[in-house]
């Protein structure tokens, strides 16, 4: 399942190396190529970026723990589990602080400008417009999740520039667009195959589509019309099309979706890391899925959010309630209780025991592996879909006023899901909020919905209302004593 064209390409790499290693130094070799010389051919250059991409896959890394400063994902403390010096309930209440929670940041930012370091490294010695092109794209992606996450950093477009100067928000927003805008005619048509799991055009569409759509956000200035713009070019396509089956984008083998517009690969073996069901199902849960050890039970969902999906919405099957079974169809039990999982959790800190254990809607978002051999999946997470891009299209014509053009796009979504289709006065701000909620839970795009509606600071379960400032991440102590030009974020001085 793990993208072949990648693996591929990571392996020829490591083979040429090597091949170098050989202890007869005056041998004629004619089956390797030096490495010198390597990457002279628009082919060898194409080879050197697989790489490059492995960066990306940690996506999911450093996305989930964010994922608990939203009203969609909370990781309570039953008993001493999880209690993790309060660094989960510092999240989900927004009273995270700089300097104690100065890793939890530092991982992010630095996923970022580590990969954006190696892109530039490897850049320089590029010739092929085309994969410079791909490159670029790809660092413009990371500067955007920095961006996204931080606000005001850096631009880093080059190797060796000494302290970087720090730059708004709104430059560096400029500066991306700018990129993703240039290199966009150079980049390839193709979908799938040699190009699943990398930037191709539409990669780079949806991309500008969250920017424009984020937009007010991040300059002060709504940028809705771009943004339907660019999920255009990717629906008129005619490349991508919605699934039959919702579910069919989270499958174990979910690489060949038609809807998937970015990727990046998994595999229980080859690319480990992706282990999202053992973060959110019960110890015993082991028994339901014949798992090699026991899950951590720890991430679930807050009652509200369960509740706002309707009993004959397909898309509720993604939590799991209720009494638990193994494998063969026995009913388990938690010391004797039945072991059911209820929606109720009863306060974000619990007592050990049964109750504590068991209260909290799971996620089966993704297909679990039954009979794993390993504590990872081997389903791609999904960064970029076709359904998205119709929410975001549906929200940009309502902003613009435009309800009839909206319409459709959210009935396309809600026909799938088996719920009733709006009508234009069903059609509301919040009402596109919640349906963004059903559609794409635990894809780590709420926390970004959340403050463009103006709701992350709000007050929800267990979370009282927080400042405003909270809306952006404190910028990394570690990155600050690194580079002095950097300036901490207004309210975490």
């Amino acid at each position: 399942m793990f993208n072949s064209n990648i693996k591929v390409l990571v392996g020829c790499v490591v083979l040429l190396l090597a091949g170098q290693s050989c202890t007869d130094l005056d041998e004629t070799t004619y089956d390797v190529i030096p490495t010198d010389q390597f990457g002279s051919t628009a082919a060898q250059q194409a080879a050197l970026i697989g790489p490059l991409y492995s960066g990306l896959g940690d996506y999911y890394g450093n996305h989930n723990s964010l994922n608990a400063t939203t009203d969609e994902q909370i990781v309570p403390t039953r008993g001493g589990d999880w209690k993790d010096g309060d660094n989960w309930k510092r999240l989900y209440t927004h009273t995270w602080d700089p300097v104690t929670d100065n890793g939890q940041f530092n991982g992010p930012w630095t996923w970022c400008y580590n990969n954006i370091t190696s892109i530039n490294q490897q850049l320089g010695s590029l010739t092929d417009e085309n994969v410079k092109a791909e490159l670029r794209a790809l660092r413009a992606f990371f500067h955007y999740k920095a961006m996204d996450f931080f606000g005001n950093v850096i631009i880093a477009d080059q190797v060796g520039a000494a302290a970087p100067e720090q730059k708004t928000r709104t430059e560096v927003f400029n500066w991306i667009e700018k990129e993703l805008l240039e290199v966009y005619p150079k980049l390839s048509e193709t979908v799938g195959g040699a190009y699943y799991g990398r930037f191709n055009k539409y990669v780079v569409d949806m991309t500008l589509a969250k920017m424009y759509l984020n937009a007010q956000v991040y300059t002060g200035t709504p940028r809705w019309q771009d943004a339907i713009t660019r999920c255009d070019n990717i629906i008129k396509s005619g490349k991508f099309s919605l699934t039959g089956d919702f579910f069919e984008n989270f499958k174990v083998q979910n690489q060949n979706s038609s809807e998937i517009i970015l990727a990046t690969p998994f595999d229980n073996s080859k690319r480990g890391g992706f282990n999202i069901h053992m973060a959110t199902l019960h110890y015993k849960n082991q028994l339901t899925y014949n798992l090699p050890a026991a899950p951590w039970n720890g991430y679930a969902t807050v009652a509200e959010f369960y509740n706002s999906f309707s009993n004959q919405d397909a898309r509720k099957k993604m939590w799991i309630v209720g009494q638990q079974f193994d494998i063969n169809g026995k009913a388990l039990d938690d010391d004797g209780v039945p072991m059911v999982f209820t929606p109720e959790i009863p306060s974000f800190e619990m007592p050990a025991g049964p109750a504590g254990r068991l209260a909290g809607v799971r996620s089966q978002k993704y297909e679990i592996q039954k009979n794993n051999t390993t504590n990872d999946m081997s389903n791609d997470f999904v960064i970029f879909r076709l359904g998205d891009a119709y929410l975001m299209r549906g929200e940009a014509n309502f902003r613009l006023g435009k309800v009839a053009d909206a319409l459709p796009d959210f009935n396309l979504i809600r026909r799938r899901a088996g719920v009733p289709e709006y009508t234009a006065a069903q059609l509301t701000l919040d009402e596109i909020l919640a349906e963004r909620g059903r559609e794409l839970a635990w894809e780590y795009h709420r926390r970004q919905d959340l403050i463009r509606f103006g709701q992350y600071t709000k007050a929800w379960r267990f979370k009282p209302a927080s400042e405003k400032y909270r809306e952006l991440f404190p910028i990394p102590r570690d990155q600050i004593s690194l580079n002095p030009k950097l300036k901490q974020n207004p309210g975490y001085n």
